[in-house]
């Protein structure tokens, strides 16, 4: 670990950034249809379990990361083992977002420019920041998100202003009853985003004070916030428009006209977006580089980022074909193969085994005395 301290504000807004930073982009939870919104509910509230089980983990060994106190919980060869798994699932979600963002901006800005140039850049700023440590990560995160927040309001405005919102797109709820956005939410919105916050178990250490509220508070703004992201989306675009196109909130923001001369307002989404983006990653890989550092106890340096960035930007670009074949890995394979050992089962584990070896800890202590 580095020697660093980070304000319980900084996490909030680190892991707000983090949790929002894709999910707002994509059509989170439109299998539900109209109660889309109900489904990332759900998702929410399983977060906030999943959370409770991290931050336990956290308790029993406040002073190590994850990749140290897996290897205390399950031995050194087992932990070890664990360890290096969760260094590659972190790897295959930060490939996976850099992807996704460089996509984007192909699509809808740089459509002449190499996937690899897009990607490339956007790596490079996230080796800088990261290789300056995560107090310097944490200190931007405090700036953009105020900076966010002040796109997210100013498009909330206009769209209302310009009377896009059609409210009758909400109806009817509960169309097919409560098991559909409950299904939705169970394979798929408590793993992305919520669920993915097990890697500030690669960060919580360095938090001054951490407490549960700090992260529960994050992941209660971010599931409001992409509620209210998808009732908008469905009532200006409708169901079908909004599962169709790969960026709806891009849709309703180029759809905004006020005044006959405020329109073509996609800088706002992209901004944000970019925003998002690089948070969302930077966090990734700060995990990725503190992570292998500690596994094979080497000092972090610019460079081992260096090296672990340019294999991440390799695999970003191998690991899907096109977009929509990243897309449907995400929904179909990623959370039954991946998110759902890694974020539940495994965590799970550690805190079982954790809960006993604390006890006899505690019954020999008293025994001695």
């Amino acid at each position: 670990m580095e020697k660093a301290k980070i304000s319980g504000m900084q996490l909030f807004t680190l892991m707000m950034l983090f949790e929002f930073g894709t999910a707002f982009l994509l059509p989170v939870a439109i299998e539900a249809k109209q109660d889309a919104w109900l489904s990332i509910m759900f998702g929410m509230i399983g977060g906030f379990l999943l959370f409770l089980v991290y931050y336990q983990l956290y308790r029993y060994y406040p002073d190590l990361l994850l990749v140290e106190f897996t290897q205390k919980i399950m031995g050194k060869w087992i932990g070890r083992f664990l360890s290096f798994l969760y260094i590659f699932y972190f790897a295959n979600l930060a490939a996976r977002v850099i992807r996704d963002f460089g996509d984007m901006l192909l699509t809808f800005a740089y459509p002449d420019t190499p996937l690899f140039i897009v990607n490339a850049l956007l790596m490079f700023v996230v080796i800088y920041t990261v290789s300056k440590g995560v107090e310097v990560l944490a200190r931007s995160s405090q700036i953009l998100f105020i900076l966010m927040y002040l796109f997210a309001i100013s498009g909330f405005i206009l769209i209302v202003c310009s009377g896009l919102i059609n409210f009758a797109n909400l109806k009817p709820v509960l169309e097919e009853g409560i098991w559909l956005p409950l299904k939705v939410a169970l394979t798929q919105d408590i793993y992305f985003p919520f669920g993915e916050t097990v890697v500030f178990l690669m960060i919580l250490p360095y938090v001054k004070n951490a407490s549960k509220g700090i992260g529960l508070s994050a992941i209660g703004l971010t599931g409001i916030n992409l509620m209210i992201t998808m009732l908008i989306n469905v009532s200006v675009l409708g169901v079908s428009l909004t599962a169709r196109s790969q960026f709806p909130l891009l849709s309703t923001v180029q759809s905004i006209q006020v005044a006959d001369f405020l329109e073509r307002l996609d800088v706002f989404f992209m901004l944000t977006a970019v925003i998002g983006g690089f948070i969302r990653i930077s966090v990734f890989f700060y995990a990725i580089v503190i992570g292998t550092a500690s596994l094979f106890q080497i000092k972090p340096s610019l460079k081992l980022s260096y090296l672990l960035g340019f294999v991440i930007l390799m695999y970003s670009l191998s690991v899907a074909n096109n977009y929509e074949e990243l897309i449907k890995e995400g929904i179909k394979i990623l959370p039954f193969y991946l998110d759902i050992p890694f974020q539940v089962i495994i965590p799970l584990l550690l805190l079982t085994v954790a809960f006993f070896k604390n006890k006899n800890t505690v019954k020999k202590a008293r025994s001695t005395i």
